[in-house]
């Protein structure tokens, strides 16, 4: 697991304290959002469709501090838009660096070389590449050719310089398992710190609404990438999360666990559903109806999420807040390998492997049918 000590010790201890006091609804990573606008449009994404007024308009570095003040977690997720548009942005992080908060600022890494010099290298600053795989398979996601590339330099520039970098990929339906793995060689290869997985959501507002995937195909298509792994792979990420996707453990969502901030103020009730919006983040905390949201509230949108924004917060928590939950996760840690041979038929199973197995797309924007995605709880 490629997280450093130092900041699994903040994690730790964060928990513990706040189970201690009896608290049981507490942030652990504020997603904080200081802008909407983005120089891609994925078919996969629902931040850029807004109109140009509000795509014009930024969070300043004041409002950035209060609210992360205000939420109190020990880590901060900064995606967009792309932050790294952002006039400010070099203030931003500078800020919340001085206040020791670790912080993971998402970028597609297409101005990541031409803005480096805004930041210096901190155990607090990790720069999260949005990478969703393959050189081709990634410039199709994101409907660029050259992003991959672009993004790479930029990937490359920042761990010569001495930076904390991951890559966080979003996989949909008709990902390729086999392709996916050769993407984790080539990554660790870059020399980046780990890799971060998830699932995609879908947005309302996403111009592809067909290729999310359902509970059940996001299981078995991560039970065959994750299974059988390659020692050299790291993940960034709770390894009990991981251990969820692959459908051998079963959480309920935590949607407070990485509460947003954003143009608008503090979203109810998380980063991916918008029912409104509360000033403070009491008022966030005290007044959403937390029952009626994740898997088991029956709420039509959460029926298929297993995103780490939702789920991770879940495993981090048992994690560090219960023995059996400390000791599943050195488990995991040290019995990595999760040797599976029946995911390995996964790896050659036609419904996972793309086209047939032929050149796989890890985002299929064409087809010809609508299809939901299936709803499974178990």
């Amino acid at each position: 697991m490629a997280v450093p000590i130092s900041q699994m010790w903040t994690v730790a201890s964060y928990v513990l304290r706040k189970r201690l006091s009896g608290q049981k609804r507490y942030p652990l990573v504020l997603m904080l959002e200081p802008l909407f606008r983005c120089n891609l449009a994925c078919a996969g994404c629902g931040k850029i469709q807004y109109p140009a007024h509000i795509l014009k308009r930024d969070l300043s570095p004041e409002e950035c501090f209060r609210a992360v003040e205000e939420c109190g977690a020990p880590m901060v997720s900064i995606p967009g838009g792309e932050p790294l548009m952002h006039p400010q942005i070099g203030e931003i992080v500078q800020g919340l660096v001085a206040r020791k908060k670790y912080i993971y600022l998402c970028t597609n890494a297409l101005l990541l070389k031409e803005k480096i010099d805004l930041f210096k290298p901190s155990k607090y600053l990790t720069f999260s590449v949005h990478l969703d795989g393959q050189r081709e398979h990634h410039d199709f996601s994101v409907c660029r050719e050259g992003g991959y590339d672009k993004a790479v330099e930029g990937i490359r520039e920042a761990v010569k310089r001495g930076f904390r970098v991951t890559t966080n990929a979003t996989l949909f339906d008709g990902a390729d398992p086999n392709s996916v793995r050769a993407f984790f060689d080539e990554v660790m290869a870059m020399g980046v710190e780990g890799i971060v997985i998830s699932p995609g959501y879908s947005y309302d507002k996403a111009p592809d609404q067909k290729h999310f995937l359902g509970r059940a195909r996001t299981r078995r298509l991560f039970r065959a990438i994750l299974s059988n792994r390659e020692k050299h792979w790291k993940f960034n990420m709770s390894p009990l999360f991981l251990e969820f996707l692959m459908g051998k453990r079963n959480y309920q969502c935590t949607p407070w666990g990485n509460p947003a901030y954003n143009i608008f103020g503090w979203q109810k009730p998380c980063y991916l559903l918008q029912d409104g919006y509360a000033s403070t983040f009491a008022e966030l905390m005290e007044t959403t109806v937390w029952e009626e949201y994740g898997t088991e509230s029956g709420n039509p949108k959460c029926a298929n999420c297993m995103v780490s924004c939702g789920y991770e917060p879940s495993a981090v928590n048992d994690m560090f807040g219960s023995f059996s939950g400390f000791m599943s996760a050195v488990r995991a840690t040290l019995f990595d390998k999760y040797e599976d041979h029946g995911a390995r038929d996964l790896l050659n199973a036609p419904q996972l492997a793309g086209l047939g197995g032929s050149s796989p797309s890890l985002v299929q924007i064409a087809g010809d049918a609508q299809r939901q995605p299936e709803e499974t709880r178990v």
